[in-house]
């Protein structure tokens, strides 16, 4: 298996976990064995919450309530400059903000002095350990100390330290909406309760302030702006109105009652036109019937004018008279009598005189006719002039009206801005702030903080946390192999057996014996039942194959490996069986100092022919099993595993011994182990519990893997009994407790 991370970075639960599915015995047991972790994280952890809660500076919190006021006052029919704030949500939280802003808190850090109070400003309070020493070193050399809070700053510095002022000062500030209402609760922290409940309602202050100020001088603003424009308009509309009058004069544009004179000279042309027209048809119609009754042989006497001259009346009164008399005359004298001739000529006298009359009244008649068509004439002739005046007025009137229209509007702009600034001016003092102060703040009875219950609450849910936290680091974090779930999880590879720590099974002198001699002297202890537990798993790990030749290796020095390969001779010799031990770590000789034997030659001796198999073996007399050892000048540069020698003293070996058990040295340290991996019927891989990293454990079974050694397993070894049965769920060592007494040691 390459990839050390397929399941859980530990053993137990998390591997469990990580799988998909939940084992609480898993997590139990995990718990149990990082209980004193647990508790150590979590007592730690509550201490230092208790401590600070009981060393923290008492704090106390003062709250102001400030409401927006939806109402306003109408004291002016006038719409204000700066409109009142509506009573919508987002307008509430943006009053918030504002009371939360920096330029309000350099109002109140102002008006109350914050700057030179030492609980905002620490260049105003006690001087640092640090700075009392550095004082009284300058003291001793004569050196006046440093005047603090009155030494002169820079205008950066003094700028900077306003800023942390402000920064103090809002951090301390707490402003929040009350419900879905109106009011808005601002709240200040300190360790002074006076202070709290003064700047807290300073705070609210200043921002009702702050609103009237923004009032006044939006108001302010806009009657300056509107005098100043009124001053321009003002002169637009002189100017307009001068330059209507200039050209009107100029174009001979005047006018008298809304019309001009040329307008009204039409006008009255029109009228007189009308009126001769009516006459020189008047006079055409009475000359036109006299002429026609005359022309049918009248004698004028029923020409109209004629029945109404004076003239002809008297005339024809006279007529009368004298006919009358010449027919008394007639009747009296006959025709040829000189008064009836005198008479007759009278009478003819006044018939051309009549006729004489007749005829000056048609003359009259046609003489008036021509006088009322020339002044009918004439006066189309004026009214035709004055009508191409007026189109040449017309055509100056269309300047003339963007004239007046430039005027009007300078004139309409004007006025409305002119009754603006009456509005204006008119408001200004009378502006109200948007909000009211529901409630001043007071001085509060107790402290805000720290609260002691929910701080001790929360600090045992920080040292629950913290303790869990730690226990998943120290899993996350054990890299090593525990039980035999593991091995086969992530190893792939079965778990063929599992050699406890003497020490963990056994106690007094047993406790501290030499595994090796601990197998010999008690025979059916649990540790000489796992050593013979794992040699009938190798030895049954091929089926059908006859397994005599084992290499027992590890990945690491110092994991127990020679040990448990002298236990596994050991144990075959005294089941009955013909064993040998080989020691094939050519730089450490171990097998020798657990034998206790220091012999002349050794395995090299066999290999290079010096020395006869026979003569180089020994025996070991507890336990009837054979050792084949190094002698103490034994290592040597040359390839001896990987030689024709090698191959001919496992044959010799195999014909002669039951089991031929190779102690190789470790994978990851010495190539040698690969060699003689590949000629043995069966690799056990041993690894030390709970120590061994998986990665290397991994590296090396690769390695293995390559050279083709044949593996039937892994087994863990050292493994304390006493914690396995306590922790290790998964593994048959759990249930350790429930047979010990199964062994009689």
């Amino acid at each position: 298996m390459e990839d050390d991370t397929r399941g859980s970075p530990s053993g137990g639960w998390a591997g469990s976990y990580f799988a998909g599915a939940v084992d609480l015995h898993a997590l139990l047991a995990t718990f149990r064995r990082r209980l004193k972790l647990f508790l150590a994280l979590a007592l730690l952890v509550f201490v230092a919450v208790l401590v600070f809660t009981l060393q923290a500076t008492p704090l106390y919190t003062a709250t102001a309530s400030v409401m927006i006021d939806t109402r306003t006052s109408q004291v002016v029919d006038s719409q204000a400059v700066l409109s009142g704030l509506s009573a919508d949500a987002g307008v509430v939280d943006t009053e918030v903000e504002i009371l939360k802003s920096r330029q309000l808190a350099e109002r109140v850090v102002e008006a109350l002095n914050l700057e030179e109070d030492p609980e905002f400003n620490s260049a105003f309070g006690s001087p640092g350990l640090i700075e009392q020493v550095s004082n009284g070193i300058g003291s001793l050399f004569g050196a006046s100390a440093p005047d603090r809070a009155r030494r002169q700053l820079t205008e950066l510095e003094a700028q900077r330290q306003r800023e942390r002022v402000v920064d103090t000062v809002r951090n301390r500030l707490t402003i929040r909406r009350v419900g879905l209402t109106y009011v808005m609760g601002v709240s200040f922290t300190s360790p002074s309760q006076q202070k709290a409940a003064r700047i807290a309602n300073a705070f609210a202050q200043n921002y009702l302030l702050e609103q009237l100020e923004a009032k006044f001088e939006a108001t302010r603003q806009a009657n300056a702006w509107l005098n100043t424009r009124l001053n321009d308009l003002r002169g637009e509309v002189i100017q307009g109105e001068a330059a209507v009058e200039q050209y009107r004069n100029a174009n001979n544009l005047l006018s008298a009652s809304g019309a001009t004179l040329t307008e009204q000279e039409i006008s009255t042309y029109n009228t007189q036109l009308a009126t001769v027209r009516a006459q020189q048809a008047e006079d055409e119609a009475r000359l036109a019937t006299a002429r026609a009754q005359m022309s049918r042989g009248s004698t004028g006497d029923d020409v109209g004018e004629a029945l109404g001259s004076a003239v002809v009346q008297q005339l024809r009164t006279r007529r009368a008279e004298v006919s009358g008399r010449v027919a008394d005359l007639s009747s009296r004298y006959g025709p040829r009598h000189p008064d009836m001739l005198r008479a007759e000529r009278e009478l003819a006298d006044i018939d051309g005189q009549i006729q004489a009359e007749i005829g000056r009244i048609v003359s009259n008649l046609e003489a008036r006719v021509q006088v009322a068509r020339q002044r009918t004439a004439s006066m189309q002739g004026s009214l035709s002039g004055a009508r191409g005046t007026l189109a040449a007025n017309n055509n100056a009137g269309v300047r003339l009206n963007e004239l007046q229209r430039n005027a009007e509007a300078s004139r309409t702009l004007y006025q409305g801005l002119l009754d603006r600034f009456k509005q204006t001016t008119s408001q200004e003092g009378l502006e109200e702030s948007d909000a009211r102060i529901v409630s001043r703040a007071i001085v509060p009875g107790s402290p805000s903080s720290p609260n002691v219950p929910l701080n001790l609450m929360l600090g045992l849910v920080l040292a629950g946390g913290a303790g869990l936290a730690g226990v998943v680091l120290a899993e996350m974090l054990d890299v090593g192999i525990a039980t035999g779930d593991e091995v086969e999880a992530k190893l792939s590879y079965p778990h063929v057996g599992s050699i406890p720590l003497v020490s963990s099974i056994a106690s007094g002198a047993d406790g501290r014996m030499p595994p090796a001699e601990f197998l010999l002297q008690k025979p059916l202890s649990a540790f000489a039942e796992a050593v013979r537990a794992l040699r009938t798993s190798i030895l049954f790990s091929r089926v059908g194959q006859n397994v005599s030749v084992i290499a027992v290796t590890s990945t690491l020095p110092g994991e127990g490996k020679t040990t448990t390969a002298v236990c596994l001779a050991r144990s075959a010799a005294q089941a009955g069986q013909r064993a040998v031990i080989v020691d094939c770590d050519l730089r450490r000789r171990a097998v020798n100092r657990l034998f206790g034997i220091e012999p002349e030659r050794g395995l090299l001796d066999v290999l290079n022919g010096v020395s006869t198999l026979e003569a180089t073996l020994h025996l070991d007399e507890a336990s009837g099993a054979y050792v084949l050892p190094l002698t103490h000048t034994s290592f040597t540069p040359k390839d001896v595993f990987n030689s024709q020698a090698m191959d001919t003293l496992l044959a010799t070996l195999r014909s002669n011994f039951d089991l031929i058990i190779l102690d190789t040295a470790p994978v990851l340290a010495v190539a040698d182990t690969r060699i003689l991996a590949s000629k043995a019927d069966a690799v056990v891989f041993l690894t030390r519990w709970r120590s061994t990293p998986r990665k290397a454990i991994s590296n090396a079974l690769r390695l293995l893997e390559g050279a083709g050694a044949h593996i039937v397993g892994v087994a863990l070894v050292q493994v304390d009994m006493k914690s396995q049965s306590r922790y290790g769920y998964g593994d048959a060592g759990y249930y350790y407790g429930a047979y010990k007494q199964y062994y009689t040691a």
